[in-house]
């Protein structure tokens, strides 16, 4: 009888056990949300982190690009899914720094219902200008401008995006009075840079840089704290009095806040894993972006970013005047 009590028992544990074995995360694949749309920079740079991170999870890493609104759409799908690490955000200024300071109305609050699972990458914002333009470094393009108070236009890729922002920070560190000219994407000021109509414009590295190696244009400035080192001859804004360098695109990956901890756990070593590898180093590199330190790559070094940032995205936004809308 005792026998038969045991084996019975044994029998009825089994269904747990195996539900308990089949419950380890993930046990499904892994949605990731790009709020952007397919074949730029940010979709770009996930997607050769991605198989990185599947191999390392044992499941895929699923690429959804659902982009409008500035980067909100995207976002508002993750804060509103089930906070089970089966859903992740690719998170970048808009939606979690700048929106919440320019849009009167926001369907998420960034710093309450995202938990940080790394710092990605950055992207450098640099300052681009015709080759016919008479000035040769930056210094001596601020003294140009200065002398010219109201008359130096500055393309950007639209209103409220880092690179505008950083155009003033350049203009209160320097007291430049470049006159922001809007354009709808990275970019999109070239022609009339080339044609002379536009003086400069602030853009994206990966977008610039081509045309600088083709000699369209010239980076003559990186919105950065130091000069880089694919660039060495350009000087960084930092140079010119800009607190800090300015502020640059970042690139970072979260989850809803009530996450539980062994999935965000798993999705970090995931995601720095990846990062790590030689091949991904070479590849982001190579396009102009940079690599995360180690430290920010962590829940709580990403964080602490996110809450530096916020300041700076402040500090822009003040100087430019911006009002919700």
């Amino acid at each position: 009888m005792l026998h038969r009590r045991a084996a019975l028992a044994a029998t009825l544990t089994l269904p747990f056990a195996a539900r308990h074995a089949r419950a380890a995360w993930p046990d499904r694949p892994v949605r990731c949300i790009i709020p952007f749309a397919a074949g730029g920079n940010l979709d770009t740079l996930i997607r050769i982190v991605a198989p990185g991170m599947s191999e390392r999870l044992g499941q895929p890493l699923v690429i959804e690009n659902r982009p409008g609104a500035g980067g909100n759409l995207g976002a508002e799908i993750v804060a509103r899914a089930a906070p089970d690490g089966y859903t992740v955000l690719v998170g970048s200024n808009g939606a979690l720094t700048i929106n919440p300071l320019i849009m009167k109305s926001m369907p998420f609050d960034p710093a309450r219902d995202f938990a940080a699972i790394g710092l990605g990458f950055r992207t450098p914002n640099v300052l681009v200008v015709s080759p016919k333009l008479p000035v040769g470094a930056l210094a001596e393009f601020i003294a140009y401008a200065k002398a010219r108070p109201g008359q130096v236009t500055c393309g950007s890729a639209g209103t409220g995006t880092t690179n505008h922002l950083l155009m003033e920070l350049l203009n209160a560190a320097t007291g430049a009075s470049i006159v922001h000219v809007p354009y709808r994407s990275s970019g999109g000021g070239t022609p009339d840079l080339l044609s002379g109509a536009l003086t400069c414009a602030m853009d994206q590295i990966t977008t610039a840089l081509p045309q600088h190696k083709e000699g369209m244009i010239r980076i003559i400035g990186v919105g950065m704290p130091e000069r880089m080192a694919i660039l060495p001859d350009v000087a960084s804004f930092a140079e010119v009095g800009v607190e800090g360098g300015g502020m640059t695109s970042f690139i970072g990956m979260l989850v809803p806040a009530a996450t539980p901890a062994e999935p965000r756990a798993r999705l970090q070593q995931a995601f720095a894993g990846a990062l790590a590898e030689p091949a991904v180093q070479a590849r982001v590199e190579q396009i102009g972006n940079l690599m995360a330190k180690p430290e920010e790559r962590t829940e709580a070094g990403f964080t602490a970013l996110l809450v530096r940032e916020r300041a700076v995205a402040r500090q822009a936004v003040a100087l430019a005047k911006m009002q919700p809308e």
